[in-house]
């Protein structure tokens, strides 16, 4: 057979080049022990989606920042290895010229938003860049997000989710390659969590953008990434395709990764019936894929639908004639606009909080959750009505008198550290109220939440999860009567979650009421006994978390969604829902989960069905 000339010049089809490969890359900040990043070797395609997952402190924000620049050029630090970014070395490149081809929206995404319009947000880089067409630019980036009806609305009248799409746009802007989101729901309430997924989601396959996000909430990973880089101590441990990744139960429990609610229904109840699971098992990790196993397994409804009805409507644990800690009385409270008008957030409210009370304040992003705090810890006094809390009118009080009552832990973390370090932060409260033996109650604190290696380091240097755990720990050491956390649980790791909870349930003898405005619906259906939902300044429900996820239209009028195990049992048809893993397995099996397996989770780092 002859071979033409044709033939011997024609080339195989060959792989896209990769748009990120990091070949051993490692960095240590200035002052740490030891390396944030070390023999780091990372390839991505153009076009892929991936979550990168961890352990809070595992070098997932600091990996990411290198691939921007802000490593070495703004965070300094001792950098080795070869970045290479869409063709260029990072090393030559700067943060600037770098952000033409990456966009980083940032866990705190509100500190990047510096223009005071929706529209001048969105034109301000490609402004600055010296595009002739930066009006053109930002409009296509609003309109890609589907905001363009917000462009003239002033940024601080716009709600959480709306200034994440608004940071997200100003990055989009200048057109990048490569878009780099820092836990995209950490601050988010459910309904704009799923808003900001849909956006990427969109952003990946209509306009083939790279997208890699830093989450720890894996039921958003199953739903929309391709792969999942899981990082541990700082370096890579292995790459794989999401439904791999997730059915690694054992591997992600080890690094304190819960992974998805129904994934883990699946692996128990199969557990409990002595199903053979073989090392290689792909589990379900989507609700669809879920109802598809179950419906298809013998339990009929009729098992499935005893369970405990020992919730009723309002707090039942509340006895009427005990006074209560924290009272409102018609409390109205408004900020002045540019025009002096008075914007209310909280509208004419009147509702107690009692010893025993574990309340969970949901409701959308500016429902007005956080005020209620603030007004409560007395850093915001009323426009009108009375607060009286645990015994002091707050108009007639101060907030340093306040705080020998009440620990208020700040939304935004870094917003709390004052010194050096975390131990003197921690210390600070209890030196100034002149307590002489503090020492040994701060070292139970600090070990309790895993911060003893990092007691000397700078709150404002941590990661987003150590930052939380820190806060925490300098919200406890105030021995509060009313614990107040706002958004606790956003960005923390399973391990930091549990004992976050501990800790509060050690410390009850001080802590009389604790509230948390939180959009985990997780840790509202496991922890609370009473769920206070608000919309628009006002209480739009107060009941206890069975009982919550019921009331349907509350629900999506307050942009709210149900955990994903109860989201299962309602498609299933079960009522009343589950509320967590274990209840669900309990229910399915008949009472034959083992005492064996729930230990093996213990172990592992997390009571099963403590997700």
């Amino acid at each position: 057979m002859t071979t033409t000339l044709d033939q011997l010049t024609q080339k195989e089809p060959r792989e896209a080049a990769p748009i990120i490969s990091l070949q051993n890359v490692a960095f240590q900040y200035p002052g740490a022990e030891s390396m944030a990043l070390h023999n780091v070797h990372l390839t991505v395609q153009p076009g892929e989606f991936i979550a990168i997952a961890g352990t809070n402190g595992s070098g997932k924000s600091t990996l990411c920042k290198c691939l921007n620049g802000l490593i070495p050029n703004y965070y300094v630090g001792d950098l080795s290895g070869s970045v290479e970014i869409a063709g260029l070395q990072a090393a030559n490149e700067t943060v600037s010229s770098l952000s033409r081809k990456v966009a980083y929206v940032f866990q705190d995404f509100e500190n990047q938003l510096v223009r005071p319009t929706v529209f001048d947000e969105a034109s301000f880089a490609p402004l600055n860049y010296g595009y002739a067409d930066y009006r053109e630019r930002g409009l296509r980036a609003l309109a890609m997000l589907g905001i363009e009806h917000l462009k003239e609305q002033w940024i601080w009248q716009l709600s959480g989710g709306q200034k994440h799409l608004t940071a997200l746009a100003g990055a989009l802007s200048l057109d990048p390659e490569i878009i780099i989101v820092d836990e995209p729901v950490a601050q988010l309430d459910p309904f704009h969590a799923r808003l900001i997924y849909d956006k990427l989601n969109m952003l990946n396959k209509q306009y083939g953008k790279t997208i890699i996000v830093i989450e720890h909430h894996t039921e958003f990973i199953a739903d929309y990434c391709h792969k999942v880089v899981l990082m541990d101590s700082g370096t890579i441990r292995w790459i794989k395709p999401v439904q791999e990744a997730l059915s690694s139960i054992d591997e992600l429990a080890a690094r304190h990764i819960l992974p998805p609610q129904v994934t883990l229904a699946v692996r128990d109840a199969e557990a409990a019936m002595m199903v053979e699971q073989p090392d290689n098992r792909l589990y379900p990790i989507t609700i669809d894929e879920a109802v598809r196993y179950f419906e298809s397994r013998s339990a009929t409804p009729a098992i499935l639908t005893d369970a405990p009805c020992d919730s009723v409507e309002g707090n039942a644990e509340t006895s009427p004639s005990q006074k209560p800690l924290v009272a409102f009385s018609n409390v109205s409270y408004g900020y002045k606009t540019i025009t002096r008008e008075i914007h209310p957030v909280i509208r004419n409210m009147t509702i107690t909080f009692h010893e025993g009370d574990r309340i969970a304040l949901v409701g959308n992003n500016g429902a007005g959750k956080s005020t209620l705090l603030k007004l409560i810890s007395g850093i915001r006094r009323p426009n009108a009505g009375l607060l009286e809390v645990c015994g002091h009118l707050t108009k007639q009080a101060s907030p340093e008198l306040l705080s020998d009552f009440v620990s208020y832990i700040y939304q935004n973390p870094e917003e709390m550290f004052i010194e050096d370090s975390i131990r003197k932060d921690v210390e600070y409260f209890l030196k100034a109220r002149g307590n002489a033996d503090y020492r040994p109650f701060v070292d139970e604190i600090i070990e309790r939440l895993r911060l003893t290696p990092l007691q000397d380091r700078d709150g404002r240097l941590l990661s987003g999860g150590q930052q939380r755990r820190a806060t925490l720990a300098i919200g406890l050491a105030m021995r509060p009567t009313v614990m107040l956390l706002d958004e606790p649980t956003a960005s923390l790791d399973a391990a930091s979650r549990r004992e976050m909870t501990d800790m509060l349930a050690q410390l009850h003898d001080h802590v009389k009421t604790t509230i948390i405005a939180t959009h985990d619906m997780q840790l509202v259906a496991e922890w609370a006994n009473r769920v206070i939902v608000m919309h628009q300044g006002q209480v739009a429900l107060d009941t206890d978390q069975r009982s919550l996820f019921r009331h349907v239209a509350v629900l999506e009028q307050a942009g709210l969604i149900a955990p994903q195990i109860t989201l299962l049992s309602q498609k299933l048809g079960l009522e009343p829902p589950c509320l967590s893993v274990a209840e669900f397995t309990e229910r399915f099996t008949g009472g034959q989960i083992s005492s064996s397996n729930k230990s093996q989770w213990s172990k592992e780092g997390f009571t099963i069905g403590s997700t």
